[in-house]
């Protein structure tokens, strides 16, 4: 038998056809085998142990998905309080002010003057 690459997920299509064929197999009252890794046992075994680790990985996916809910909250939060500290930091000091320019703002005298294009008159 070749060698499998089992770092990818089997498709769901094929695994659903698998739990097809074993629940077949279990109609076939005459079925025996000197394969060990082919035995109703293991096979049963096999099918039991990837049932708890879906389960497992469900569960851990609704964990991971609430931690993710929630960190993205919290930063929203820190963002927020961020700019109602920019916020009083303009209107306590003013927009010209190095403590403005210290949380991260640009001086009002720092910005460049918008200038006026020249308008070119153009004779055919």
């Amino acid at each position: 038998m070749s060698l499998q690459d089992t770092t990818h997920r089997l498709r769901p299509q094929l695994i659903s056809q698998d739990i097809t064929s074993w629940h077949g197999l279990q109609t076939v009252s005459t079925y025996d085998t000197t394969r060990a890794d082919a035995s109703v046992a293991r096979i049963q075994q096999a099918y039991q142990a990837m049932l708890a680790q879906q389960q497992t990985e469900t569960e851990k996916l609704a964990l991971y998905r609430a931690a993710a809910d929630a960190a993205r909250l919290a930063e929203w939060e820190f963002h927020n309080a961020i700019l109602a500290m920019k916020e009083v930091v303009l209107g306590q000091y003013g927009s010209d002010s190095d403590q403005a320019q210290a949380v991260g703002l640009k001086k009002k005298s720092d910005r460049k003057r918008p200038s006026r294009k020249k308008s070119v008159i153009v004779t055919s």
